[in-house]
């Protein structure tokens, strides 16, 4: 019986865009050859990096989200905008120095900002189902581009996890091949904007990808 495979800890952001278009996200296509959802349209996110526990942020996450996040919070937030960065280049941080930024986000720390976490709401979790090449148990947060330090439309800093990166309106996302788990945060984005009440409870897909709704 081969072992199982190990759960490891990540985040996803899903970072929207007030554009002519309407509400939009931030979208990039996985490689063909990757290991997990190749081929795919996927929100820039990867798994939790050890160095990330010890992150020193311009602003802490929000009290009430640190709370529903538990011992995890800051750690998680500190992944979400460290892959932000790496896989688009865009900085979700305020103007800082940071001499002392640890490797891995050295390269962030040299745009002269610190990671900004009071930017981002976590509204859902999800935990990859049994029988797939890797699993992750992912927090999403959603971000708004306004509180970017960057340009939007620039990806020049962007590592090459993600090819075609670009701003989808929310109205044209079911046109692109997207994993089970990608088009259960849409629905969580768009229920979010239809009710902005920050008190909103954060759906769990676990196993068969059914929903806990945990406060």
């Amino acid at each position: 019986m081969p072992s199982p495979v190990p759960i490891r800890d990540a985040a996803t952001v899903v970072l929207l865009r007030e554009m002519q278009d309407g509400p939009s996200v931030l979208m990039g296509r996985r490689g063909a050859r990757a290991a997990f959802m190749p081929s795919k349209y996927v929100f820039p996110g990867g798994a939790l990096d050890p160095v990330d526990a010890t992150v020193d942020f311009a602003a802490p996450l929000d009290a009430a989200h640190a709370e529903t996040l538990g011992e995890m919070a800051a750690p998680l937030a500190a992944c979400a905008i460290r892959e932000l960065w790496e896989e688009t280049g865009q900085i979700l941080g305020r103007p800082a120095d940071w001499p002392e930024a640890p490797t891995g986000w050295r390269g962030f720390a040299r745009t002269g900002h610190r990671p900004d976490a009071a930017a981002l709401v976590p509204v859902l979790r999800a935990i990859t189902p049994p029988g797939q090449s890797r699993r992750f148990d992912a927090r999403f947060f959603l971000a708004r581009a306004e509180h970017l330090a960057s340009d939007p439309d620039d990806f020049d800093r962007a590592e090459d996890e993600l090819a075609h990166l670009h701003w989808v309106p929310l109205a044209q996302t079911d046109a692109l091949d997207l994993p089970r788990i990608t088009q259960l945060a849409l629905h969580e984005v768009r229920a979010r904007l239809n009710d902005p009440d920050p008190t909103r409870p954060m759906p769990f897909f676990h196993g068969t990808m059914e929903a806990d709704i945990r406060p």
